[in-house]
């Protein structure tokens, strides 16, 4: 099985948790409201273009981002076209790990059982005129 979906807007990396103390000594840890939204956007993203898709329970995945960050727009002509070419590439926040994060356990019991059934993946990071998230979901090979 082979699912690929588009998620529109800059490239969001997973927040760290946040932790704060109560009154009573005790903390409670949150994941901050950025983030949730930007789950949440993704879900949604696969939901509208893959509809209730999901692959079996224990079957391996393979996960393939491609990252597309807005050119800045104090760009030079001769950058720019680089960045395009994609001979020059984001080396910006967020890490391309972060933005692997959020899309793994974005789709938890959405596309699949769990993240942990992601088995291999890779996020690449380039620069475009749209801003965006190029997603794919394949079933892995052995």
């Amino acid at each position: 099985m082979r699912i690929k979906f588009t998620v529109l807007g800059p490239p969001q990396g997973k927040a760290r948790p946040k932790t704060v103390r109560l009154k009573n000594g005790a903390s409670h840890t949150y994941t901050p409201d950025a983030t949730v939204i930007y789950e949440n956007l993704i879900a949604m993203e696969y939901r509208r273009q893959a509809g209730d898709v999901r692959f079996p329970d224990g079957e391996y995945i393979d996960l393939r981002v491609m990252a597309h960050y807005a050119i800045p727009t104090s760009t030079s002509k001769k950058r720019h076209k680089l960045m395009l070419e994609g001979k020059v590439r984001p080396t910006t926040k967020p890490d391309w790990d972060n933005i692997g994060k959020v899309v793994a356990d974005s789709l938890n019991k959405i596309a699949y059982q769990d993240d942990a059934h992601i088995v291999d993946g890779q996020v690449r990071k380039f620069y475009s005129e749209q801003p965006r998230l190029e997603i794919i979901l394949q079933s892995a090979k052995s």
